[in-house]
């Protein structure tokens, strides 16, 4: 079984990026990325009324960290420190070697190959410094900006489940997709 100690958190830099920890400074941005509606319209969420909200949204996060249960990093430009978007590995599964990547961009970003970018490392951290075997991605299947970020990385379609998530409603879609591990010891 796995075991990850994140009391160090990961700082993450790529060419135009820098993916850090999310902190209450970035309420503004968090509450603006979970309330958005062209953020939220293929993820299935209720929207963040208030800068409480996403200051206990920030504090959960926090949380996973410290419990080394998940690591989400903020998604920032070089030499900007404010937060465009967020990336994470969540749903670690120890036992199996296996997490689920999340991410959201702000649709000022979006287009410019950063989301692109950002995940390329994190898959990277994923693999090699935290020893995952395999990364998932479960999206609605209408979201093709997504789908196309996720085949540009060499995720392959594993599934598709026909009306399994049921969210303000209605019935919807998933699409999942898997990342094998490159990387060999």
């Amino acid at each position: 079984m796995l075991t990850f100690d994140f009391s160090t958190f990961p700082v993450l830099t790529t060419e135009r990026l820098i993916l850090r920890q999310t902190t209450l400074a970035d309420a503004e941005e968090v509450l603006f990325m979970r309330s958005d509606p062209r953020v939220l319209q293929y993820l299935d969420t209720a929207p963040c009324a208030s800068l409480d909200e996403a200051a206990l949204f920030i504090q959960k996060l926090t949380d996973n960290v410290n419990n080394n249960d998940s690591i989400p990093w903020a998604v920032t430009l070089k030499g900007e420190d404010t937060l465009i978007g967020s990336a994470a590995i969540w749903r670690i599964d120890k036992t199996h070697h296996r997490g689920e990547i999340g991410y959201t961009l702000h649709p000022d970003h979006q287009g410019k190959g950063l989301m692109h970018e950002a995940l390329s490392a994190i898959i990277d951290y994923g693999f090699r410094e935290m020893k995952l075997h395999s990364l998932e991605a479960n999206i609605n299947p209408a979201n093709d900006a997504s789908r196309k970020v996720l085949e540009r990385l060499n995720f392959v379609q594993e599934a598709y489940f026909r009306e399994n998530y049921y969210f303000n409603g209605n019935f919807t879609d998933s699409a999942i997709y898997s990342l094998i591990t490159p990387v060999k010891d």
